[in-house]
């Protein structure tokens, strides 16, 4: 072999080490943003891993529930539907944090034959905030969630953020969220608001007057009820006052229970905008 071929191959060589240390250069700040996330838990219908942002000046961490169901799998939304289950996110016993809120995208409504699902058929990630949950602890949630296909199977696992006392912040876990976050409906407001409502308990029907968005779309609901019930089947007609009228036939409620007193919640969604507000019963 020539100098000069010897002198190539050392070139060739010095030029590969350069990429490779390029590479791992370049991939150490994901490597450490990592640090504001839980390994994925794993199961037969999907995985999940919990992220957290760094806490803010409001004492408050911002984070997310990631669900990633497997093609052909589905997960629930906070009111599943007939046989599904519900997100539950909580500290471990003893934890001196707090989940303060957890947050949900729009749903779909999901047929399986007879039976009426309400949940997501694609990866979601759920908006949650923490109260008292600093940088320098490790958090820990347990998560316990429903992934469904043919059959229904829990999915429960401890998630831990590892502490970061340098108060890390991630730009891809931060999008992450906020994207999460454009995706929450919003309150009412002065063009998107309920009006009124009645329950016609001889009938089983819920009313609902709306105020629309000028120019919107034929708007849907969900509407949760009592633990476990949740209503999607509304008609929309129009008001005599131009108002946007929905009628809701209302199933079978628990024995014995008296709607006085109580608030249900109501998602209206009409073509891109959604609103969530809570419907209270005298």
């Amino acid at each position: 072999m020539s100098c000069s071929n010897l002198s190539q191959g050392g070139r060739l060589r010095r030029r590969l080490t350069f990429a490779t240390l390029l590479v791992v250069s370049t991939l150490l700040p994901a490597l450490a943003a990592q640090a504001a996330s839980s390994d994925w838990a794993v199961n037969e219908g999907g995985r999940m891993r919990l992220i957290l942002l760094p806490e803010g000046a409001d004492g408050l961490r911002q984070g997310a529930l990631v669900i990633e169901p497997r093609p052909g799998w589905i997960t629930y939304w906070k009111e599943p539907g007939d046989v599904g289950i519900p997100p539950a996110i909580a500290p471990l016993a003893g934890a001196p944090y707090s989940v303060e809120r957890v947050e949900f995208p729009v749903p779909k409504v999901l047929m399986s034959g007879d039976m009426t699902d309400v949940g997501y058929d694609h990866p979601v990630t759920l908006p949650i905030t923490l109260k008292d949950a600093s940088d320098d602890l490790n958090v820990t949630l347990n998560a316990f969630i429903g992934v469904c296909q043919n059959i229904c199977i829990p999915f429960q696992a401890d998630l831990t953020v590892p502490a970061d006392p340098v108060g890390t912040s991630s730009p891809v876990e931060t999008a992450l969220i906020a994207a999460a976050k454009a995706k929450v409906p919003s309150g009412p407001s002065a063009d998107f608001q309920v009006l009124g409502h009645s329950l016609r308990t001889e009938t089983k029907q819920l009313i609902v007057s709306l105020k629309l968005p000028e120019g919107a779309a034929t708007p849907t609901a969900f509407v949760s009820g009592p633990s476990g019930h949740v209503f999607v089947k509304a008609t929309a007609s129009q008001g005599p006052d131009g108002e946007t009228m929905l009628t809701m036939p209302i199933g079978k409620l628990p024995k014995k229970y008296k709607i006085a007193g109580k608030q249900w919640g109501i998602l209206v969604i009409s073509g891109e905008r959604a609103m969530e507000t809570t419907l209270a019963f005298d």
